[in-house]
């Protein structure tokens, strides 16, 4: 009988192979066996430690266990902790509320030696806000970092300070010039205000920077445009008449006291403003008008040249000597203490009506002294009662005659009648009750009330009650 013993050792290093396998594949089960029985997470990490394992070297799970779980809870930063050592396999399970000691827990098993790989199965548990404890935890975080950063603070502020109380006088340094350049006191004003909050931002910047607050700075800055553009659109009127105010301070075209007129209103200038500008009228009223609509508008000024030109109308008939009524009126005008010499005054033929020759008068009068139309009134009488005097017609279109002395009626007899008397309810006054004396006291009242009437307006104006707060800028 013949024995096949290639066929027999085939076989029985085939067995030898199958029960290997056998052997290998219940030792990995056994192996993942306990860590599924653990209550591995699906995401746990495997860490390596990185060194190289000895076969011979003793076994230490139960010194690596005990000195893993030690550290780990003295930090008191996990609940529920296991810890587990096969081999130089660390297993561990637990909660932490902070998910940075989720991976500090790995680093300090793969430092332990003797460890050759580490299984974090430590979830990061769900953060309850509400809960005392949190809110506990969080406000001494806060008052930790609170007071390391005290002493930045208290250096930033003391910075900011020193910028706060140098912007004045650095600013007032820094403008000395522009005043010998200009002579407004609104630009000076304004220059020194931008100097210093210039100055003022420029601390604002350090305090940010040594408290360290660098971000909040910019993120000021990069929303500073869309709130300048809304702020623009709520206070254009108010800048438009800030900068008016700037522009009529240095250009100046009236000063306090003096008489112009804007847009149909006239009056004493009273106060300038950096928001608008306050006429008293010559009824006493006040007039607020906005400085921007003071600098787009016509401004005429009735005080910039003393001297003011008046002048009023008057009729002489067409059988009067004409070149003798111009004669007589420039005559009584150049004799008026009123009405000025250079520039002389005019009586020039301005046109023909239907019963009259209108005779143009001019003149001129100082206005800081006299009232242009209290003189006009003066000289409007005067030249009246000396054409009358000088028996110069001026009849008026409805060619009205007067009789002063009445017309007499002539009976059928040929008697005349003289005309009636006055009515009882009339007083006539002769004119020899009027002594000189009394005549000369009248001229003199006249004379006087040809004041100017500026004067008394600028005395109300400083009696009445302020319209509106703020200095003047002119």
């Amino acid at each position: 009988m013949i024995k096949d013993n290639n066929g027999l050792a085939g076989r029985t290093g085939l067995l030898r192979f199958l029960l290997w396998l056998g052997l290998v594949c219940s030792g990995v089960s056994w192996a993942e066996a306990p860590a599924q029985e653990f209550g591995q997470r699906e995401d746990a990490k495997l860490d390596s430690a990185g060194r190289v394992i000895e076969p011979s070297a003793p076994s230490q799970d139960a010194e690596i266990q005990s000195r893993l779980r030690a550290i780990l809870s003295s930090s008191e930063q996990f609940t529920d902790l296991e810890v587990r050592a096969d081999n130089g396999l660390v297993f561990l399970h637990g909660t932490s509320t902070k998910p940075d000691f989720v991976d500090w827990a790995s680093e300090v098993a793969k430092n332990i030696d003797g460890v050759v790989a580490v299984v974090n199965n430590i979830s990061v548990a769900p953060t309850d806000y509400l809960s005392g404890a949190t809110l506990t935890a969080e406000f001494s975080k806060v008052w930790r970092q609170f007071v390391q950063a005290l002493p930045l603070l208290l250096a930033a502020v003391i910075t900011f300070l020193f910028f706060f109380f140098i912007s004045r006088p650095v600013a007032a340094f820094l403008v000395r010039p522009v005043g010998f350049m200009t002579d407004s006191s609104l630009l000076r004003v304004v220059m020194r205000r931008l100097v210093a909050v210039f100055i003022l931002l420029l601390g604002f910047y350090f305090f940010l920077r040594i408290a360290g607050l660098t971000q909040f700075a910019l993120a000021l800055m990069s929303g500073t445009g869309l709130l300048g553009l809304v702020v623009g659109f709520a206070f254009r009127d108010i800048a438009e008449n800030f900068i008016a105010s700037l522009l009529l301070s240095v250009q100046r075209p009236f000063r306090l006291g003096e008489v112009i007129d804007v847009t149909g209103f006239r009056g004493v200038v009273q106060k300038v403003t950096t928001r608008g500008t306050t006429l008293v009228d010559f009824d006493g009223n006040h007039i607020q008008i906005p400085n921007a609509i003071i600098y787009k508008s016509v401004i005429q000024n009735f005080s910039a040249n003393p001297n003011v030109r008046g002048s009023f109308d008057i009729g002489v008939g067409y059988d009067a000597n004409v070149r003798f009524a111009q004669e007589t009126a420039m005559a009584l005008m150049l004799e008026h203490p009123a009405v000025l010499s250079d520039p002389e005054p005019q009586v020039l033929i301005d046109s023909l009506g239907s019963s009259t020759i209108n005779l143009k008068i001019y003149f001129w009068v100082d206005a800081a002294e006299y009232s242009v139309i209290k003189v006009a009134s003066a000289l409007m009488r005067q030249v009246v009662r000396a054409f009358e005097a000088a028996q110069v017609s001026m009849p008026d279109d409805a060619r009205e005659i007067i009789f002063p002395q009445g017309v007499p009626w002539v009976g059928p007899e040929g008697d005349a009648v003289p005309p009636p008397e006055a009515s009882e309810g009339t007083a006539r006054v002769p004119q020899q009750a009027i002594a000189p004396e009394a005549k000369t006291a009248d001229a003199g009242r006249l004379l006087d009330d040809l004041a100017s009437d500026t004067d008394d307006i600028q005395q109300q104006a400083r009696r009445s009650r302020d319209p509106e707060g703020g200095a003047n800028i002119i």
